[in-house]
């Protein structure tokens, strides 16, 4: 369907291995967090230098004040490296001081309760030793008598009393030497290896991490495999549907070709719009075919590595080779099968075209591939390289055109079958109301009907929803909250005015549907029209078309003395249809019957032009002329007509919306359409 001022189901697949995803998730959330403890201990075994002991370090002025008051238990030097200070239970018990220990620490540990550390142990014996004995002299001061006398056994037991036994401990530090050491390395091997993991998860590889990289991402499908999409359900595509079915019986009854010399075709290449049901046809032949089907996308191919994407073309072959005969589907392979660079660019992709090369070679190079057929889909057959599209390779090539009128009528039943539907539901009307339209878009229009019917709380889908549908997927959403004036609303009026006129009294021009001046999407009023569905178009018919679109700005100049911006995509497309008539279809005078299209897509002609500068200026002048004739024709139509245009646009302008009739009701039938007609039953 055309309009002005406006710019133009799948099952989910399953592979061989669904059914351990969710536990293998699990288990690989376990070994993260047993890589996290690993890598922590590691760290704080190195870190920590071994040293795991409970006690509390303390400075000299600590220590020092502890050994005066005589608190100490004993003092063990461990490994000449520093003291563990064990305290004694009465003073524990007794002294207030020692609240900063913990109380999981006021029994005798293993390490002791203090540590302290030194810089020479030679150094600490003479500072325990002089504390000692400034501990004995005070207690001797203090056991003397008036003269000054102490007993011998004073003495001797004041020297026990403050004797500072020092003991010896050494450690066996062979581990913690070990993982000091190479505890670095470990936890780089672990790093290495929990990214490996994470990249390969990433990149779609094996249970072997980064270095099955390399490995096939394909999918398998076989008889176990539940596929519920068949050949029913793929509605229209009649001549496409036959030779792909015809792929399926070659190999199921391969006797029946290859018994008068025939050979099975090697590769079929699906070619045709942007859902036109390509990959619908392959999920039809993986559920059909009784033979193992592999599925992969073309980007799948193309990583980052240097050799990945030829060494899984490599691995994706010799996997069917084992299961063959088998089918292989490569969806979207002008990713990796675009042509190859020439005259040695250093700009080229050298890893694709090295895939490239490993996929030419493999379907038809030195070794055999028998019982192993390559489909693949593209919508860009034109990028594709020469070398892959040759005979031996993609044998055929199946185009997969916009369905016609009857094909969009059984596409319609097949998306109508789980709608709750109204009486009065016509899909002949339907099928006639989307022109254009692939079975993609009929699939968002039943289910924009279906939510257009549920926002509005009804209990099944109407006519009217589906019109709504296919309104706001070609125009948008209708935005009536956009604020607009009076003026502006006049003059959009009679631009739409202008449009349906002249496209109504022109022989060629498109049959009017409905005229809106509310604004949808990014159009401030929009035309919707029934193209003829035609497979060939005279100059005639195209000018008729160049006059309809510019009639908009002409009825503004005729009628307000002035122009707007409102004829943009008007202009644009009127200047597209124009150069093509000239450059492409040869249907110029002064330029005569030349063609500067490339209908292969390998020129380099966004480089140089294929013409000369006096061409070009040429081609610029003859794209004015038309314009110009054309804009002048409908200025013409427009002038002769000047009350009914007047009526139609105050009707526009009071009810925002107008349809067929009521065009109909101001000019009078079209007599082209009964020409028309006539013309069809003559031909039948």
């Amino acid at each position: 369907m055309a309009q002005d001022n406006q710019d133009n189901k799948g099952n989910k697949p399953q592979g061989n291995n669904n059914k351990n995803n969710g536990k293998k998730k699990g288990s690989d959330w376990m070994m993260y967090i047993l890589y996290a403890i690993i890598i922590i201990s590691l760290g704080g075994v190195w870190l920590g230098g071994g040293n795991s002991g409970s006690n509390k370090e303390i400075n000299w002025t600590r220590l020092d004040e502890i050994l005066r008051r005589g608190d100490q238990e004993k003092i063990v030097v461990v490994d000449r490296d520093h003291a563990e200070i064990y305290i004694k239970q009465e003073a524990l018990k007794s002294d207030t001081s020692y609240k900063d220990l913990t109380k999981g620490t006021k029994k005798i540990t293993e390490s002791g309760h203090y540590t302290y550390k030194f810089v020479d142990v030679e150094s600490f014996k003479k500072d325990i030793d002089m504390v000692a004995q400034q501990n004995f002299e005070r207690d001797t001061a203090s056991l003397s008598d008036s003269n000054g006398y102490v007993s011998t056994e004073a003495i001797n037991k004041a020297r026990r009393d403050n004797h500072i036994e020092l003991t010896a401990k050494e450690n066996d530090h062979t581990w913690e030497k070990v993982l000091y050491w190479f505890g670095p390395i470990l936890m780089l091997v672990f790093f290495f290896f929990i990214m490996s993991r994470i990249a390969n998860r990433q990149m779609g590889g094996g249970g072997g991490g980064i270095f099955n990289v390399g490995k096939s991402k394909a999918k398998m499908y076989d008889g176990k495999t539940s596929i519920n999409v068949s050949f029913k359900d793929v509605a229209g595509l009649a001549g496409a549907k036959e030779e792909v079915m015809e792929v399926v019986d070659f190999l199921k009854n391969p006797k029946k070709y290859t018994a008068l010399g025939g050979k099975i075709p090697k590769g079929v290449l699906l070619v045709g719009p942007p859902g036109t049901g390509k990959t619908l046809l392959a999920k039809a032949v993986a559920g059909e075919a009784s033979v193992p089907f592999f599925s992969m996308s073309g980007s799948d191919f193309v990583e980052m590595f240097v050799g990945v994407g030829a060494s899984r073309v490599r691995d994706l072959f010799e996997e069917a080779k084992k299961k063959a005969p088998c089918i292989i589907f490569i969806d979207e392979i002008d990713a990796v099968g675009r042509a190859r660079s020439r005259g040695g660019m250093s700009n080229a992709n050298d890893e694709r075209e090295n895939t490239l090369n490993q996929l030419l070679t493999e379907m038809d190079g030195f070794g055999t591939n028998n019982g192993v057929i390559v489909m693949a889909a593209t919508n860009r057959a034109d990028i594709l390289d020469k070398a892959l599209l040759r005979a031996g390779r993609f044998d055929r090539q199946i185009y997969v055109e916009l369905p016609d009128i009857d094909e969009r009528k059984a596409i319609f039943e097949v998306h109508m079958k789980g709608l709750k539907l109204g009486n009065d539901i016509d899909i002949d009307f339907l099928s006639k109301q989307t022109p254009g339209f692939s079975g993609a878009d009929i699939a968002n229009v039943c289910n924009e009907a279906a939510l257009c019917a549920a926002r509005k709380n009804k209990s099944t889908i109407e006519k009217q929803d589906f019109l709504d549908a296919i309104d706001r997927i070609i125009g948008g959403l209708e935005k009536r909250s956009k604020v607009i004036t009076p003026e502006e609303k006049r003059t959009i009026a009679y631009h739409e005015s202008g449009h349906a006129s002249v496209s109504w009294l022109l022989r060629w021009g498109n049959p009017l549907v409905k005229v809106t001046i509310v604004p949808r999407g990014k159009a401030l009023g929009a035309a919707w029209y029934l193209p003829e569905e035609r497979q060939i178009t005279t100059f005639e018919q195209m000018f008729d078309e160049i006059t309809s679109l510019v009639a908009g700005r002409a009825a503004e100049e005729i009628v307000f003395g002035q122009i707007s911006t409102g004829a943009l995509n008007d202009l644009e497309r009127a200047t597209k249809m124009a150069f093509s008539l000239v450059a492409y279809y040869g249907m110029s005078p002064k330029i005569g019957n030349i063609s500067y299209y490339d209908s292969t897509g390998q020129s380099d002609w966004n480089f140089t032009k294929p013409f000369s500068e006096q061409t070009n200026e040429d081609i610029d002048k003859e794209v004015k002329r038309m314009i110009e004739e054309a804009y002048n024709r409908a200025k013409e139509i427009i002038t002769g007509s000047r009350e009914k245009l007047d009526q139609l646009a105050q009707v526009l302008f009071d009810r925002e919306v107008i349809f067929r009739d009521d065009v109909e009701n101001i000019y009078g039938p079209r007599p082209w359409d009964e020409k028309t007609e006539q013309e069809k039953s003559d031909i039948q």
